[in-house]
Formats: structure tokens, C-alpha cells, sequence
């Protein structure tokens, strides 16, 4: 069959046609799609342009996963240094109580609590792990984080180890007094064994008996007796004697105690004293010089608490300042890349009803060039 034959006029009408509905196509992906560089055959440059902003984008917010877990678990550490702040500090007033008091039993109760604090000092850094990283607890525990693409810019935070107080900290738990011991036999038969009396309340000690009470430190006295008292008279002496030690009497027992090691020694209680004492030990803080001993390590280790906790908020500052730069320069990026690709929905809209009108237009061009080819056919009407 032979080539159809159009007129020019109907030939580029037909064109105008061909070349409308193509624009509408383009047009009509750019709106479906918001791009108006859908592919590298659209516009290579903007394409590979975009795309490689787009990946770095993507690059940094897979950071930022990373660096988020790494500032929780910075502030895990910075929660538990301020509470062990909080426990130095206690640790510091019992110290001070036991300095306002000459009395070894109360000091003995002020190192019993002092010791407990320290317990929970090095308890609490051991719990201050987050997803198995403690920057508290020492070891392998310092944490590396990452802020580019290529992790040439890194920063590193140095773990300390406080899970044993008495290293980096100086807080040595403390050693309480025992009391040392002595048998006293009395002329009645009765005997103090360890420190307690078994005696009843009428009897009695004899007119010239003495009674002399040591400790590591020397002796802090001695009481003799001189009128036959029974053993409640004694109980109220001895306290008044000895401030720092004492004496009590229920159920006929008598109970001699010292929080300085107590050892009798000397003369006889209305008989005599064996040849075995126990000796006694002298607590952490019988002296006032020992307890500002131990005021002058918690001080120190105040002062490292508090600059550790400097350090960490300077390094959770930089982490915070990190994490926005990234979340904003990832935004820079994408939309950068959008510049390149992304459609004017209002413009590409515009040309929308601009093609139609046009296509009408063409259909309407092409209609009129076939109605004047068709005035031939009236010439054989």
C-alpha cells in the first residue's frame, strides 16, 4: 500500500499534536512525582548532583543513631557521679559528727555508717552501665563516637573506675574498735568472763580493790574502791568516771564495754584477774587527728568528683552541639539536593492548562486543515 499523503497544513497540525501530548506526559510524571529530574536522562548533572548530597545526607543521620545511644549513655554516667557527689558528702558530715563527740562508742557507730556510704559509692558506679558501656566502672569502658562520614573527626571519652572506692577516690573503709577482754574472778565466786559480769546486784566489791582500764592509747583511768558497794554503785561510778566507756547492770549481768579496747589490769576486784587478756583493737578514728585524716581524703576525692563531672558536662555539651550541626547540615543537604530536582508544583500546574489548551487548539487546527481537504469530495457530489 502507498504512502498516505497529508497536506502540510494537516501534517502540522498533526505535529503540533504529537509534540503537546509529549510535553503533557512530561508534565503530568512531574506532577505525579514532584521531581522534574525523575532520571540521569533528564538532566544528568542535577541528577548525579543531587543524588550524591542525598547519600551524604543519608550517611549522617546513620550517625546520628549512634551518637544519640552515646549521649545517654554519658548521661547515665553524669546521673550517677551526682549522686555519688551526694554520698562524699555524707560521708563528709559523719566524719564531722564524729568529730563534735569524744565518745568512742558514738564515733564506732559514725564508722559503721561512714563504711555503709562507701558501699554504695562504688555500688552505685557499678550501676551506672547503659547498653554494657560504664564510664564509671573503668576497664574497656571509654566511648568512641563518630561524627562524619569517613570517621576522621571522632571524639573519645576516658572512662574513670570508682567501683572501688579507695583507688582513684582515696575512701578506705574505716576500722571500728573491738573491745578487748580480761576474767575477773570475784571472792563470792563470781566471773566476769569476756566483758560481761554474772554477778547479782548484792554483791559486793571490797574496801581497797582498784580497778585500772587501758586502751592502745594508754590508760584512760582507774577507780578504787573505797567503800564496799554493791555492783549497781559500781555501774554508776564507772560511768562517771570513764566517759568513754560504759557500764551497765540488768538481769544480773554486769557489762563492762569500751570502744577504745578496754584491758583491766591491776589489783584484784575481791579476788583476782587471769593471765590472758584478749587486747583490744583501736578504731580508724580515736584521734581527731585521724578523722581530719579522713575529712582531708574526702575532700580530695570531692574535688575529683566535681572536676570528672566538669569533664563530662563539657563532652555532653560537644555531643549536643554535634547532634544539632548534624541534624541541620543533614537539612542543608536534602534540600539542596531538592533545588536541583524538585518540581514547581505551581508552575508545573500553569503548564499543565497551557498544554491543554494547546491540545485543543491543535485538534481544532487539524479539524479545519481536513474540512478543507474534504471540499475536493463536493466537486463529485
Amino acid at each position: 500500500m502507498s504512502k498516505i499523503v497529508l497536506s502540510n497544513a494537516s501534517r502540522d497540525s498533526l505535529t503540533a499534536l504529537k509534540n503537546t501530548a509529549q510535553l503533557m506526559a512530561t508534565t503530568q510524571g512531574r506532577l505525579s512525582t514532584g521531581k522534574k529530574v525523575n532520571s540521569a536522562l533528564d538532566n544528568p548533572n542535577s541528577f548525579f548532583t543531587a543524588q550524591g548530597l542525598n547519600n551524604r545526607a543519608s550517611d549522617l543521620n546513620n550517625l546520628l543513631d549512634d551518637l544519640g545511644q552515646g549521649i545517654q549513655t554519658l548521661k547515665a554516667a553524669d546521673q550517677a557521679i551526682t549522686s555519688i557527689g551526694k554520698l562524699v558528702d555524707a560521708a563528709k558530715a559523719k566524719a564531722n559528727q564524729a568529730l563534735q563527740t569524744t565518745s568512742h562508742f558514738d564515733r564506732s557507730k559514725y564508722i559503721t555508717e561512714y563504711n555503709n556510704l562507701v558501699e554504695q559509692i562504688e555500688g552505685l558506679a557499678k550501676d551506672a552501665s547503659y547498653k554494657g558501656k560504664n564510664l564509671l566502672a573503668g576497664g574497656d569502658n571509654s566511648l568512641t563516637l563518630y561524627f562524619n562520614e569517613d570517621n576522621s573527626n571522632r571524639l573519645t571519652i576516658e572512662n574513670v573506675d570508682y567501683t572501688d572506692a579507695s583507688g582513684v577516690l582515696g575512701l578506705t573503709k574505716l576500722t571500728e574498735a573491738t573491745i578487748g577482754t580480761r576474767n575477773i574472778t570475784l571472792n563470792n565466786g563470781a566471773v566476769m568472763t569476756g566483758s560481761s559480769l554474772i554477778a547479782s546486784d548484792t554483791n559486793d566489791f571490797d574496801v581497797g580493790n582498784v580497778i585500772t582500764v587501758t586502751n592502745a592509747n594508754g590508760a584512760l583511768g582507774e577507780i578504787e574502791i573505797t567503800a564496799e558497794m554493791t555492783v549497781s554503785d559500781f555501774v554508776t561510778e564507772y560511768n562517771r568516771t570513764f566517759d568513754n566507756s560504759r557500764a551497765s547492770f540488768l538481769g544480773g549481768v554486769l557489762k563492762i564495754e569500751s570502744a577504745e579496747a578496754i584491758t583491766i589490769t591491776g589489783g584484784t576486784v575481791g579476788g583476782s584477774l587471769d593471765n590472758d587478756p584478749v587486747a583490744g583493737v583501736a578504731s580508724s578514728w580515736a584521734t581527731e587527728g585521724q578523722i581530719n585524716e579522713t575529712l582531708t581524703r574526702i575532700k580530695a576525692a570531692t574535688d575529683t568528683i566535681r572536676l570528672q563531672a566538669s569533664t563530662f558536662g563539657t563532652n555532653m555539651t560537644m555531643l549536643q552541639n554535634r547532634e544539632s550541626f548534624i541534624i541541620g547540615f543533614s537539612d542543608t543537604l536534602n534540600t539542596g539536593a531538592d533545588r536541583l530536582v524538585v518540581a514547581d508544583m505551581n508552575e508545573e500546574g500553569a503548564n499543565m492548562l497551557a498544554l491543554q489548551t494547546r491540545q485543543q487548539l491543535s485538534t481544532t487546527a487539524l479539524s479545519l486543515a481536513t474540512q478543507a481537504e474534504q471540499g475536493v469530495l463536493r466537486l463529485f457530489g
